[in-house]
This record gives structure tokens, C-alpha cells and sequence, in this order.
């Protein structure tokens, strides 16, 4: 059976418990191995990946995300909704919220950020105009809304390479570049979404406020203890949005042909 949806699991979101006849596969690919839980939900196949491994055992520059990314296109998977956890620059983004994603600021350093590195892949300039599907982030808003759930519908994501926490002076750059959010793993998996003709849109929960506007030190077990309060609501927002993408209504967004529109494919 074909999987349509997976969603990749960030920092406190580790266990599929809305799947049942749950079964662990690894999955072989050009890029190395990746782990996929597949379960069941109202009669389809969904694919689960924890993006940091079990027990949070992968830190955010070492994840393997060329290999995530093309064994969920390798089961079929058509549209991915990501959770990321982040830290706030912008006061109106308060922790506990959610906020749908709609533009990244790249400050990564290390990362293999492309599935195309020129021989016989190619070479291909990926459009970004729209780095999240505006069909799915509509989808989630519309979810939210019917669940009463508050949820800012856009906001720009700064990732760093990690994984460290920024200084106050790195977040007041950010601030002033535009960004909202600040975390450490949305690219390149956003990219190489798109490159790999998938619809993809992020959830991000706010953990607490970034170094500097926050009134004390970061720390992980913060970021945990945040996300386990939000865990059912990430959950229900989720999963309603899934209902909604398993529906199978036609889409318009150009994900799924947005390399083959390049001449590429």
C-alpha cells in the first residue's frame, strides 16, 4: 500500500502513538539509511520519521537529510508536515503557540543542501518563491481554526547550524533581517523537499524566547518541557490536517512538478 503523507517528528515529537499496526523499517538510500515508521490511520498508510532518531540521539547538523527526504519519496509519500521546535524573536509569537511557516533565512554552514551536485544528477536552481506548500499551510490554518486552536499563519524561520544557541547579538541580527523564529532544522529539509517534488509545510511550536529577549538562559530541558505541554494539540493539529490531505482533492501548488516544469526531469 502506498504511503501519501508522512510527517517528520523534531525535538519532543518522537512517538507515532496516533498509528497503530506500527512496524520500524530501514530504508536504504544513495545518501545512507533512514528509519520510518509506517502505521496505519483510518484505512491509509502513513509514514512517521523521527527527524533526531530514537531518544534524540542525532544532533540537528548531523542529521541525515538527504537520505529522510528520499526514503519518504522512495514509499510514495506526497506531502510532508514537519514540527520543529524554535525559539522566538518576535514578542507577538508567544511560547505554547504555533506558527505555520511561510519563509526561511539560511545560516547553515555544513549541510549538503541539494540532491542535484552536478555529473549525472545535474545541476538544477530550485525556486524558492514559496519555500512552504501554500496548499498544505492552508490546510493546517483551516484545521487550526476548526479546533479552536490559536495559530500565527506565517512567520520567517532563521536556522543556524547548531547546535549551540545563538547569542543576543546573532538574534538582534535576525531580528532585524526579518526573522521570527530561530531554530535548527527546517533547512536544508525544506529544499530538498521541493527538489523532490513532495509538498512540504512545517508546524513550529514555540519553546521559549530567543537569547537576549528572553529574561533568562536557554536550555534544552526548557525546549522539552514546552514541547510535552503542546504534544496533544501538535497532535490534533496534525492529524486533522491529515483527514483533510487524505480527502485526495486536487492541488494547484507547484510542488509536484517543480523541477519537471525546469526541464530537469
Amino acid at each position: 500500500m502506498e504511503v501519501e503523507v508522512g510527517i517528520i517528528g523534531g525535538t519532543g515529537v518522537y512517538d507515532p502513538d496516533m498509528l497503530t499496526e506500527i512496524e520500524e523499517k530501514e530504508i536504504s538510500t544513495p545518501y545512507g539509511q533512514a528509519r520510518v515508521i509506517l502505521g496505519s490511520y483510518r484505512g491509509k498508510r502513513l509514514a512517521f520519521l523521527p527527524r533526531h532518531g530514537t531518544g534524540h540521539s542525532v544532533p540537528p547538523h548531523l542529521v541525515n537529510y538527504r537520505a529522510n527526504i528520499r526514503a519518504l519519496k522512495e514509499l510514495g509519500v506526497r506531502s510532508i508536515l514537519a514540527t520543529a521546535a524554535v525559539g522566538s524573536l518576535n514578542r507577538e509569537m508567544k511560547p505554547g503557540q504555533f506558527v505555520l511557516v511561510d519563509q526561511f533565512l539560511d545560516f547553515t554552514k555544513n549541510r549538503p543542501s541539494t540532491f542535484f551536485e552536478g555529473g549525472q544528477a545535474g545541476v538544477v536552481h530550485i525556486d524558492m518563491t514559496e519555500p512552504y506548500c501554500p496548499e498544505l499551510r492552508k490546510i493546517l490554518k483551516e484545521a487550526a481554526k476548526e479546533l479552536g486552536l490559536p495559530v500565527h499563519d506565517r512567520g520567517t524561520y532563521v536556522c543556524t547550524e547548531g547546535p549551540r544557541f545563538e547569542t543576543p547579538a546573532e538574534i538582534e541580527m535576525f531580528r532585524r533581517l526579518g526573522g521570527d523564529l530561530v531554530g535548527m532544522t527546517n533547512v536544508p529539509e525544506v529544499v530538498l523537499a521541493r527538489e523532490a517534488e513532495i509538498c512540504y509545510a512545517t508546524v513550529a511550536t514555540v519553546t521559549n524566547f530567543a537569547a537576549g529577549i528572553s529574561s533568562q538562559l536557554l536550555t534544552h530541558r526548557e525546549v522539552l518541557e514546552m514541547m510535552a505541554q503542546s504534544n496533544q494539540n501538535l497532535r490534533r493539529l496534525l492529524m486533522s490536517a491529515v483527514d483533510q490531505i487524505l480527502l485526495g482533492e486536487s492541488r494547484s501548488c507547484i510542488c509536484g512538478r517543480a523541477v519537471s516544469e525546469l526541464g530537469q526531469l
